[in-house]
């Protein structure tokens, strides 16, 4: 059996596909998921479901949704028992399955992989797990669910997270100068995302090293204006660098493997973004 949190909420086998059809239900099923093999309390349980203003019959409706989750187990398991896979502890409940079986933790595992290939400078390794996590995020997560608390604070996670590969996924393919490559995709990024700076940061290289110097200063133009249009602040201070480098023709911009140029972050950080109306969730 297959579990899938990003995207739709399912859990898949070679010949069936179920999903819970309560609401509740499914929102039960949603939180244990993101958290298979290990414990999701059942306050937090409540929590997800009712907030701040559970009812008294709150644990025996909790209940009731833990034994439709089984009976739906049932139908998919082979070689297991639902109560072995759906295990009742003292303090909750645990959705207990093999991690290569749930494709968000197969989407850690290649971030991870990503991220200390990236560290070590091995930039087309880092390229190569950051695209097999892009491939299996592809669609946004949860999609089927709706959300309490608990639910939204990992949608935000999993937004954060995704953000993250992305642009580092980038700064890697900059690094083997690939900026023809990723101009058209860092292009409709930072039209999505009109404050997204890192983005913007990295469209602006991919420009000059196309050798297009006044459209990356417009971009850079374009996002102060955003930024203080709207928020009433002035882009970063390593955003002011790199456009001053691109002004004076800075020669550390022109090669990718060469001293840090101004405005670079080694490691670009997550940043909280909502997804767009229409994404074209490219990897």
């Amino acid at each position: 059996m297959d579990v899938e949190v990003l995207g739709h909420v399912a859990l898949r086998t070679w010949d069936s596909t179920r999903t819970p059809s309560a609401p509740k239900a499914r929102q039960v099923l949603a939180l244990l998921l993101v958290n298979a093999n290990r414990l999701v309390s059942t306050d937090a349980l409540i929590e997800e479901l009712w907030a701040e203003r559970p009812p008294r019959s709150a644990l025996s409706a909790l209940q009731t949704y833990i034994f439709q989750l089984r009976q739906m187990l049932g139908g998919l398991l082979r070689n297991a028992s639902p109560k072995d896979v759906l295990v009742t502890t003292p303090n909750g409940y645990e959705f207990r399955i093999a991690p290569e079986r749930v494709d968000l933790q197969r989407y850690e595992k290649h971030r991870l992989a990503g991220q200390h290939a990236f560290q070590s400078g091995d930039h087309p390794a880092a390229v190569e797990q950051f695209r097999a996590a892009l491939n299996i995020f592809a669609a946004p997560p949860l999609a089927n669910v709706r959300r309490g608390l608990h639910l939204e604070a990992e949608i935000v996670r999993l937004e954060e997270s995704r953000s993250g590969v992305q642009q580092t996924r980038i700064e890697a393919e900059l690094e083997l100068g690939r900026h023809h490559e990723v101009l058209s995709e860092l292009s409709g990024l930072a039209s999505q995302y009109p404050q997204h700076e890192g983005f913007h940061r990295q469209l602006m290289l991919a420009l000059y090293r196309c050798g297009r110097r006044p459209q990356a200063l417009k971009i850079f133009n374009q996002l102060r204006q955003s930024l203080v249009t709207e928020l009433g602040l002035e882009p970063s201070r390593e955003l002011q660098m790199l456009q001053q480098a691109i002004l004076s023709a800075d020669p550390r911009l022109d090669s990718a493997r060469s001293t840090p140029f101004p405005g670079r972050t080694t490691d670009p950080p997550p940043l909280r973004l909502k997804w767009p109306a229409a994404s074209p969730w490219k990897a």
